[in-house]
């Protein structure tokens, strides 16, 4: 900032003449505050030090506080991961029951009902491909670890995008929270994860849902609130209730968006499967982490794309089916 514009700043913050928009009764204590920081920032400069370092002490705070969670909480850990286990085993095996040429056909034909011969082709071949490679289980636990964390997130996701769209103080709350979780690196989730839940999928799955959540919430909420007005000021006038215009206007017509956040949410949640394998967890990912521990590049590369592929066919599927939902708005 330039000095004159510093020095603007400054006086109307001192006199209260601040900006049209912004109130003037915490422009003194601002004030008092902003010159109390210039002047530490100043001494301490001179002084070439720092005045504190209490770094390790609230670190330590913070790793007391979840050995307690850890000690008292342990029967609610251990229900949680009994539960989020259960389910990926029993997808696992009924994948793997299916045997890959009818889970090759199935995605397939899905692939070609919903977007188009050619992702057909490109499905079972590539999928195909994989199994050749040898990664066929290692494929269908991906897919289970990626429809257990996706199916957890949008059942945390979209409940809490549609609240924060009816409500400005959650949304305010929010924001900075989302910004955390996807900006955090992704290996600070797995710390807590593990000493919460020991190694193995379940942590795998927790982290990756911390770090997938955001994009649904925030598509959510983006998609209710970016409705057309007249579109409401129309229902409301057919004396719906705030619950009806909710439940029978604004989520059906944000299932588009909503369904962009899920697509979002897919992806980053692949995204992860590599750091997820740090903690336990198989599938590609585990397959890419063992041939760089094994300094095997070739077998790393068709891991990584293998998930590429993965990535690509659930990309396509769930954008045909954003498109289907315009379409079916569209014509009503």
């Amino acid at each position: 900032m330039p000095p004159a514009a510093t020095r603007q700043l400054l006086t109307q913050l001192l006199t209260g003449r601040l900006p049209t928009g912004a109130g003037r009764w915490w422009s003194a204590p601002l004030a008092i505050l902003l010159v109390g920081v210039l002047f530490v920032i100043a001494y301490f400069a001179i002084a070439d030090e720092f005045p504190f370092d209490v770094g390790r002490d609230v670190g330590h705070r913070i790793d007391v506080w979840l050995d307690w969670l850890e000690d008292n909480l342990s029967p609610l850990f251990q229900a949680i991961k009994d539960v989020i286990v259960w389910f990926l085993i029993s997808l696992e095996d009924m994948m793997l029951w299916l045997t890959w040429p009818a889970m090759i056909g199935a995605i397939a034909l899905t692939s070609w009902l919903l977007v188009s011969f050619r992702m057909a082709l490109f499905s079972a071949s590539s999928l195909l491909l994989l199994a050749t490679f040898g990664l066929w289980e290692s494929t269908v636990e991906t897919l289970a670890l990626i429809i257990v964390t996706v199916t957890l997130s949008i059942m945390i996701a979209v409940p809490m995008g549609v609240w924060a769209s009816q409500s400005d103080r959650l949304d305010a709350i929010l924001r900075p929270i989302l910004d955390g979780m996807q900006t955090m690196p992704s290996f600070v989730y797995l710390v807590p994860a593990i000493a919460f839940f020991s190694l193995g999928n379940t942590p795998a799955v927790l982290a990756t849902l911390i770090y997938a959540v955001p994009p649904a919430v925030r598509l959510t909420n983006l998609g209710i609130r970016q409705l057309p007005a007249e579109t409401l000021e129309a229902a409301e006038s057919f004396g719906m209730t705030r619950n009806q215009m909710l439940l029978k206007v604004k989520i059906p017509l944000a299932i588009p968006t909503i369904m962009a956040g899920v697509n979002q949410t897919t992806l980053m949640a692949l995204s992860m499967v590599v750091i997820a394998s740090l903690v336990g967890a198989g599938g590609l990912g585990l397959d890419v982490n063992r041939a760089l521990g094994r300094i095997e590049p070739g077998n790393g590369f068709l891991a990584g794309l293998g998930i590429v592929f993965v990535a690509i066919i659930i990309d396509r599927v769930t954008q045909a089916l954003t498109r289907r939902q315009q379409a079916a708005l569209g014509s009503d």
